[in-house]
């Protein structure tokens, strides 16, 4: 893990965005172009953080992180692919995901991520920043599944913190949550 720890910065030094970009293309299918996803429960890469998706992909190839599209995917790259898809996805622009919500879970949402320290990791705009990912625009039916999945301990994150912080949760908070992230649009 340490090793990790001090490669993966170099690594993203080194990253080429072009070519990220060339390696992109299978990507699409699922995340569509430029990263921009157009099915609900797939999260869009676009404007992403790099250090969190080279991290996620490492956890798809190591098999810390279980998902029986990304995994055999994950299995092919090189650190320096990793490095070139993250670089790539991070330079390119969210948009809306036209996620329906509701003005008084987006409130009560609000008002929760405020209790629950959520900007503290994912800074005050909810962008991400290192290993954190940026949750504001994502679609509200991924952040849900994805939030229920960290409630239930079948999603992990690099640290545990996310299952930690999800474990007080009740549903209703869990959608009031989602309402207001996913009513925050892209990178802002």
């Amino acid at each position: 893990m340490i090793a990790a720890l001090i490669i993966l910065p170099s690594a993203a030094l080194a990253a080429d965005a072009e070519a990220g970009r060339r390696k992109a293309a299978a990507c699409v299918a699922c995340h569509g172009p430029e990263g921009n996803s157009t099915n609900s429960t797939v999260p869009t890469l676009a404007g992403q953080v790099a250090t969190y998706l080279h991290w996620q992909l490492l956890l798809y190839r190591d098999k810390r992180r279980v998902d029986a599209q990304m995994a055999p995917i994950a299995a092919t790259l090189s650190e320096s692919d990793m490095a070139d898809l993250a670089a790539f996805y991070e330079t390119q622009q969210p948009r809306p995901r036209g996620s329906k919500t509701e003005p008084t879970r987006v409130a009560e949402g609000r008002r929760l991520a405020a209790l629950h320290h959520c900007t503290s990791c994912h800074r005050p705009d909810l962008s991400g920043q290192q290993q954190v990912p940026r949750l504001a625009g994502q679609d509200l039916d991924y952040l849900l599944k994805l939030l229920r999945s960290f409630k239930a301990k079948t999603a992990t994150d690099l640290d545990g913190l996310m299952t930690m912080s999800a474990q007080p949760l009740q549903e209703e908070d869990i959608v009031n949550l989602v309402h207001f992230l996913a009513s925050l649009g892209g990178k802002p």
